[in-house]
């Protein structure tokens, strides 16, 4: 069950009837994944008649989807907490900062009335009641089990042409800088039948590009099926009218011939591989607990590449990890200066409580790791800039989500780029009198780029 959104962001959504005489204002922070989830408790508050407003100086209650990942993450959500709690609002606390912390921040936050764990997220009716009754909730089962499914309430706040698409929920990997296990439980996938169904879903309310997401998402089906199943659900997916989906997360090690098949012949799959490797050296990833990957991390790109010519390659990666020598380090930059990614991210070690390498001894100090960090920015800037300039003088279709209303260019992204991690493309059109509707998928001319955009135009005959 999906109540669309009419407005196109966060912070745009609508103000819904009233009938609990209640305004309920939502946070998110972190990952998309963590979007779903606040989606979710926005469709089971609206279904149950709160009014949900996008001012929070004006709502009664906020809740706050809080990230708990890195430190950096987790900082924000504290800073979040703390000026809310300032200005004197009735907090509810949900998500991985909810999930790891637990009782400490009803302890230090008064005025947080409530937490709601990541397994618990379904209860927000729930929760909401008993705290208008005077209690102070914990919500937070210690073993995340729950996985919400199409007949969930969800209340989208990404437009109404582009959706996530949650198809699984925790990890089995236990990777040593990595706590998600912990804030999110083991892997549980959900079943085609219910995946193809949302997507239906979201194909009649006019979706243009879905986005699956999940921890692993080629590790899909596993717990399920007994063996990964990305490549059936993607040949499903081929019969929804959707005409771009995009896949994010997905690990080297499910990267099978089949799964590669079906990016190439499903024609609504987008070439588009998201793959956090992390790193290239063998010893850093063995270090990692990844040692699975340390021998198929070029040959499984090369391998890619020969079956999928136009894929386009977005990786993450992480410096400053303990132990990570200059020696080390200076394989990582080889690495990406041969291997062109279209794409990357870029991330410095963060000494996670409860994670194995938080209590390894050789910590790399933070100062060398940003300046780590900065050197791969400024290698692969170089790689996307030529990227893009290749671009120029093609035709590639973008989807069309906005317009600057400063210099009347319209905004949209090309199959490229994914939403808030990569790039845009800003389209002009040569005749005044020709407007581009949102959702509108037309061919645009490139005339232009720079470090991560790219810039086009459109002529009435297009």
């Amino acid at each position: 069950m999906t109540i669309s959104s009419t407005k196109e962001t966060m912070n745009n959504f609508l103000v819904l009837p009233k009938e609990h005489h209640l305004s309920v204002a939502f946070l998110h922070l972190g990952c998309e994944k963590n979007l779903v989830d606040t989606e979710h408790m926005m469709g089971l508050l609206a279904s149950d008649g709160y009014g949900l407003t996008n001012n929070v100086d004006e709502a009664e209650v906020v809740v706050v989807n809080t990230c708990s990942f890195i430190d950096q993450a987790r900082q924000e959500s504290v800073r979040t907490l703390i000026s809310l709690a300032d200005q004197g609002k009735e907090i509810i606390i949900a998500g991985c900062l909810a999930q790891h912390f637990q009782t400490e921040l009803l302890q230090s936050i008064p005025e947080a009335k409530a937490i709601v764990g990541t397994g618990d997220y379904q209860n927000i009716v729930e929760v909401l009641r008993r705290v208008r009754n005077g209690e102070r909730v914990n919500q937070v089962s210690e073993r995340p089990l729950y996985l919400a499914d199409e007949n969930l309430p969800r209340y989208r706040t990404t437009g109404n042409f582009v959706a996530y698409l949650k198809i699984a929920e925790g990890c089995n990997y236990r990777c040593a800088f990595c706590i998600i296990p912990t804030l999110r439980g083991d892997q549980r996938s959900r079943s085609i039948e219910s995946i193809i169904s949302e997507a239906n879903q979201l194909a009649q309310e006019g979706v243009k590009e879905l986005i699956l997401i999940s921890q692993i998402s080629t590790n899909y089906g596993t717990d399920l099926y007994g063996r990964p199943y990305l490549a059936e659900l993607l040949r499903q997916l081929g019969d929804v009218d959707i005409p771009w989906i995009r896949i994010h997360y997905a690990y080297p090690t499910g990267l099978t011939p089949e799964v590669l098949k079906a990016y190439r012949e499903v024609p609504n799959v987008l070439p588009y591989l998201d793959l956090p490797l992390q790193h290239s050296h063998p010893n850093v990833l063995k270090a990692m607990n990844r040692p699975w990957q340390s021998d198929v991390t070029s040959s499984l790109l090369n391998r890619i590449r020969d079956h999928l010519p136009e894929a386009v390659l977005r990786t993450t990666l992480i410096v400053g990890f303990p132990g990570e020598t200059s020696s080390q380090f200076e394989h990582l930059c080889s690495f990406v200066k041969e291997q062109q990614f279209d794409h990357v991210g870029v991330f410095t070690f963060s000494k996670e409580q409860g994670t194995q390498a938080a209590e390894f001894s050789d910590q790399v100090p933070q100062e060398l790791a940003e300046a780590r960090k900065d050197k791969i920015i400024s290698i692969q800037q170089t790689i996307s800039s030529a990227k893009n300039q290749l671009l120029v003088g093609t035709n590639l279709r973008v989807l069309i989500e906005g317009q600057d209303p400063e210099t009347g260019e319209f905004i949209g992204r090309c199959a490229r780029f994914a939403p808030e991690v990569d790039g845009q493309v800003r389209v002009r059109t040569l005749d005044k009198h020709l407007t581009l509707l949102k959702g509108s998928m037309p061919s645009v001319l490139i005339t232009g780029s720079d470090l991560y955009d790219l810039s086009g135009e459109i002529t009435q005959g297009d």
